[in-house]
């Protein structure tokens, strides 16, 4: 062989063993990202039954069950973006700070009957606190815009629209 025939098989043979080096990293990263959802974008196009994600927005007020089976406490409750909600089962102990009408990210699968599988729920830690996805997606749907202060509560957000973005919403006098 030739120096030069050399000098092409090793570049080759460097190529491979790269290419191959690049496809398993991005194989593996692939299988641990967990993508954030809002409940209205899991209605419309439910992931797959074995891809883990983040599911983000408020608890519905009047929401949550607590049950138990075999000894481990079973809370079931929605979570709602003011678009859609969708039915969250979590079996273990919620946060301390779970509250109804709070925003809360939980970690999971959809079943097949469109049931949230919740692996982990984490609460807000403060009444300032928003997840940032939360906080987009709120905005995205109008029923939030940061400029008049503080996310609304979950309660109220049947009287907002984003029809006039300068104009903050208010809520009727029954509260809703």
């Amino acid at each position: 062989m030739t120096r030069k025939s050399r000098r092409l098989w090793l570049v080759v043979a460097c190529m491979i063993g790269l290419g191959s080096a690049a496809a398993l990293t991005l194989n593996a990263f692939s299988s641990n990202i967990v993508f954030f959802m809002a409940p209205s974008q899991v209605q419309a196009k439910p992931p797959p039954a074995d891809r883990t994600i983040r599911l983000g927005g408020m608890v519905v007020a009047g929401s949550v069950r607590r049950e138990k089976v075999k000894d481990s406490p079973v809370a079931i409750f929605d979570v709602t973006d003011g678009q859609a909600a969708v039915t969250v089962r979590y079996e273990g102990i919620l946060p301390d700070l779970f509250r109804e009408g709070q925003s809360v990210v939980a970690v999971g699968t959809v079943s097949p009957d469109g049931t949230f599988r919740a692996s982990e729920v984490l609460a807000k830690h403060d009444e300032t606190y928003m997840p940032k996805e939360v906080a987009e997606e709120l905005r995205r749907s109008g029923k939030w815009d940061p400029r008049f202060g503080k996310a609304p509560d979950a309660a109220s957000w049947n009287t907002m629209t984003a029809s006039d973005p300068k104009k903050p919403a208010t809520p009727t006098p029954d509260g809703n």
